[in-house]
């Protein structure tokens, strides 16, 4: 298989990531919209694509069969010579149940052998996945579900959750205060505010649809508590940024610790859009400085990776 012919792609709810060769693509492709995947992938046509997804749960297909079936078409009618990853490790040619939420095990599949007593987190946009290299072959077949329970799965990521998914309170300006229900921040907001990502990788949408620079998301913070800025000022909005963040490192630790007790894991290694953050809070290797861009990417990179050492097509 010549490997400049080979691309990985990774569907998910939200992003679409392709690697292709030394270059990471990252496009906001939202699966519960009218999504223009086939349109993105149509410049990679004469390529062959090893695939994995995530979006077939996204709430715009009626159930993930649906999901699947859509993004396998979907691929496949832009770049006919795809293949697509499986929770049974395997490739696939067309739908199948098994392909539901595979892109964190691609990942696994390709790392397990360098690093075979570390814990994975991949902080990305929306989640954080939490994956034990040393149990593979138990790995094999679970679904998000079995993830959840596990506490593999932690649905907190850097950019799109929402702040009351993590808090119901905060001190601001020293006064207790409960947070409003609404949709008016996210973590973006509480990242961006306090040094953790920059304006450029505010990538996703602004809650309220504005600007995703520090002012913006000021206000946005404001708003969850039912204020506006000039009530609590810029540092009552920042008081709410620290509670998420410390809320939400708290959560993603004590999985962390949770699996690595688990498992027997004896050191981490952080991907994803939040690698930095990992390895801020909780120490390890920062794959990003292993993998250059690829980090942002893991499972597009590893899926490809995976099908090369195979040799698979």
């Amino acid at each position: 298989m010549n490997p400049d012919s080979v691309i990985g792609i990774d569907v998910g709810g939200a992003n679409l990531k392709i690697v292709d060769g030394r270059d990471v693509v990252i496009h906001y492709c939202p699966m519960w919209q009218d999504s223009p995947l086939t349109e993105l992938l149509k410049v990679y046509s004469g390529k062959t694509a090893a695939v994995v997804m995530s979006g077939e749960l996204a709430d715009g297909f009626s159930d993930k069969n649906e999901g699947i079936e859509y993004i396998v078409k979907s691929v496949r009618d832009a770049v006919p010579d795809s293949y697509f990853y499986g929770m049974d490790g395997q490739f696939h040619t067309g739908p199948d149940c098994s392909l539901a939420a595979a892109n964190w095990l691609a990942s696994a599949d390709y790392l397990r052998e360098k690093y075979p007593s570390s814990l994975l987190v991949d902080m990305g946009s929306t989640t954080v996945d939490i994956i034990p290299l040393n149990s593979f072959e138990t790995l094999r077949g679970m679904t998000d579900l079995d993830r959840l329970r596990a506490g593999y799965l932690v649905y907190s990521g850097t950019l799109r959750t929402t702040v009351p998914a993590v808090i119901r309170s905060a001190s601001v300006n020293g006064i207790n205060t409960p947070v409003s229900s609404e949709y008016f921040a996210q973590s973006a907001d509480a990242h961006l505010v306090l040094g953790n990502i920059s304006e450029a990788g505010y990538t996703s949408p602004a809650a309220d649809g504005a600007g995703r620079d520090y002012n913006s998301s000021l206000r946005r913070l404001a708003r969850v508590v039912c204020s506006d800025l000039c009530e609590i000022g810029e540092e009552g909005a920042l008081d709410i940024a620290r509670e998420f963040y410390s809320m939400q490192m708290e959560i993603i630790g004590s999985s962390i610790r949770d699996v690595m007790d688990k498992t027997g894991c004896d050191s981490i290694i952080a991907a994803g859009i939040g690698s930095h953050i990992i390895v801020k809070e909780f120490g390890g290797l920062d794959f990003r400085k292993e993998s250059e861009s690829f980090s942002d990417a893991l499972p597009a990179f590893a899926v490809r990776e995976v099908a090369l050492r195979r040799g698979e097509f």
